[in-house]
Order: C-alpha cells, then sequence, then structure tokens
C-alpha cells in the first residue's frame, strides 16, 4: 500500500466533510469525483449545483454525490455575514464587506462553512495565492489554542529511497514562514514531529538543518538553529530533535555517525526543519523533481481546524492526496 493509499485508509474510518471551493476549476471537479468515488471523504462543492454539474458532465465526471451550497441562495449566508461581524469587527468589517466577501469570493464561504462546523476542513489554492487561502482561514478560523505559531509542512514520498521512513519525510516550512525566529522555528520543529506522527504512526526524528553540523562552521544563521534546538528540547523533551546538521549529516546513517556522532537523530531524521523558507522551498522542489517525489503540500498546522493550501500548477491527483491529508487531520482536530 502506498502512503496516500494508507491515509485514504485512514481517512475512511472517520469519515471527514471537505469543501472544495473551488468549481470554476475542473481539476477540483475531477478531485471531488475521485474521492466521492474512493469514500474517503464527503465533499461539499460551493456554487451553483447547476452550473457544477452541467461542467462535470461535459468532462464525463459525476459530481452527484456531493453536496451543493449556493452561497447566493443559501440559508446560511446571514448566519455567516453575523459571524464574520462577530470576528473582524473590531477589524473594521460590517455587514457589507462580509455579504460581499461570502458572496464573491468562495474561500470566504469555504472557510465560514468549517468554523460554523458544517464542515471539517477545506482544500484551495488550485486558482487562488497560498496568501489569500490561508488569509482566509486566519481570518476566520484562527489558531489553535495551543499553537504559538501557524506553520505548513509537505509530505514528500521518495521513490526507492532507505531514508526517512521508507523514502517518506516532513518537510517544513517550505511554505509560509518567511525567516522564522529561534523560537518560531522550535515550535514548527514541535509541530511537525506531531504532524508526522499522526500521519504515519510513526517515531519523529527531527533534524534541524543547517549549512553546519554540530559547530563545523560559525555564523549567526547556525546560532539561530542551535537556540532552536535547545528551545525546542526544553519544550518537547519526549520528542527525539536535534541540530544543526547538515542534511547528509540529518538521514544517511554512516555520515551522521561520522559527524554527529552519539546524536539520536543523526542519520535518520524524518522530519526536516529548514531555517528559513527559501531553503525550505528550494529543497522540497529539488527533491519533486529530480527524486521524482510525490510532494503533498502545503499542509497547515497550527490552524483551529484544517485549512490546506496547494500549488496552483497541482494536478487533480494532488488535489485528491491533500483532501485525503485534510480528511485524517480533521480526525485528530475534533
Amino acid at each position: 500500500m502506498s502512503f496516500i493509499d494508507d491515509i485514504k485508509a485512514k481517512a475512511k474510518a472517520d469519515i471527514k466533510k471537505i469543501v472544495l471551493p473551488e468549481t470554476s476549476d475542473i481539476r477540483t471537479l475531477e478531485a471531488a469525483s475521485a474521492i466521492l468515488a474512493e469514500g474517503f471523504a464527503e465533499v461539499i462543492l460551493v456554487g451553483d449545483e447547476g452550473e457544477i454539474n452541467s461542467r462535470a458532465k461535459d468532462k464525463g465526471l459525476s459530481v452527484a454525490k456531493a453536496e451543493f451550497i449556493n452561497p447566493a441562495s443559501s440559508p446560511l449566508l446571514e448566519e455567516f455575514i453575523k459571524l464574520f461581524v462577530e470576528l473582524r469587527g473590531a477589524k473594521g468589517m460590517d455587514s457589507a464587506q462580509a455579504k460581499d466577501l461570502l458572496l464573491n469570493n468562495p474561500l470566504y464561504f469555504g472557510v465560514a462553512l468549517v468554523r460554523s462546523g458544517k464542515a471539517d476542513g477545506m482544500v484551495a489554492g488550485a486558482i487562488n495565492a497560498t496568501s489569500d487561502v490561508l488569509r482566509a482561514g486566519l481570518q476566520i478560523i484562527g489558531t489553535a489554542k495551543d499553537s504559538k505559531i501557524v506553520s505548513s509542512f509537505f509530505v514528500m514520498v521518495v521513490p526507492n529511497c532507505d531514508f526517512g521512513l521508507n523514502g517518506t519525510f516532513v518537510f517544513a516550512d517550505c511554505g509560509l514562514v518567511q525567516n522564522p525566529s529561534a523560537e518560531e522555528l522550535a515550535h514548527i520543529a514541535i509541530s511537525s514531529a506531531k504532524s508526522f506522527e499522526a500521519l504515519t504512526k510513526a517515531t519523529p526524528y527531527v533534524g534541524l538543518l543547517s549549512h553546519s553540523t554540530y559547530g563545523s562552521a560559525k555564523h549567526a544563521d547556525v546560532d539561530k538553529v542551535i537556540e532552536a534546538r535547545d528551545i525546542a528540547k526544553k519544550l518537547a523533551p519526549h520528542i527525539a530533535i536535534d541540530g544543526e546538521l547538515q542534511l547528509d549529516a540529518a538521514i544517511v546513517p554512516s555520515v551522521g555517525e561520522s559527524k554527529a556522532k552519539g546524536s539520536n537523530v543523526a542519520g535518520k531524521a524524518n522530519v526536516l526543519v529548514f531555517p528559513d523558507l527559501d531553503s525550505g522551498n528550494i529543497g522540497y522542489k529539488l527533491v519533486q523533481r529530480l527524486a521524482k517525489a510525490e510532494a503533498y503540500g502545503p499542509i497547515t498546522q497550527g490552524m483551529a481546524a484544517p485549512i490546506n493550501d496547494l500549488s496552483r500548477g497541482c494536478s487533480a491527483q494532488d488535489i485528491v492526496g491533500v483532501a485525503a491529508l485534510t480528511a485524517l487531520q480533521a480526525q485528530d482536530t475534533k
């Protein structure tokens, strides 16, 4: 069973309802059709039912088993307008602005469905920028009570790879936090470890990556990673977290033994935490393109409910995969 098939099987154990708001894009409808056929989640499609079904039919797709909600005619509209004003009134949002967002931006109607408990999670980003998807989530869903920072990760599944968990890794943060402080990096490491364990049911080994291993280079950037390690170990002593580690020292047993002797992570890291967004984004795309890895994400962590983003270059199967991960996250959220 592949990684994503395993995730789908786990999702089927406790079916969750996932919102797909970008129904003007055929990839969303292809994904909805596949999700409904596979049966690992229920689907809400935002928009006019007749128009959506017509677009799907033109492509030979069936989405009839989905739930359709048209913001313009939904009895939920007034409820959500009040909700938005309650949540964002102090920031200047009034009823007219709330109504405009809900009627004209499906992302906001989607997150309102999640916030109100009428759905368990949302997947978007095929036709919207990451900043737009996450802004809607942060404004309406907000952070989890036990979270200090909202960050993101990719699940990377590398074919024919003996490293990590049989080629499966969590990479963080590759999509959201631009230049984390030491404290933020520590919280990203802890959240990523929890995400890895929730998704794989395996023990996380967290490598805080750097261009240095155990003092081989001196620089303020290295000092940040070391400080992050110390903070993370203090906050979560039960999690195996170590750094600073170069990539090879983190994942290759022989190199880890040579460069970081005595480390409880070196040579077996399956959660890789990058020091900044530049290195994280470059790193995941290198692995995806050169190693032909499957890349699922960016998946958010730290929100009160799962609102997950897609690359605008995603395929329908990418949407299906992220929807499965979102459904599994929702099992832990509730």
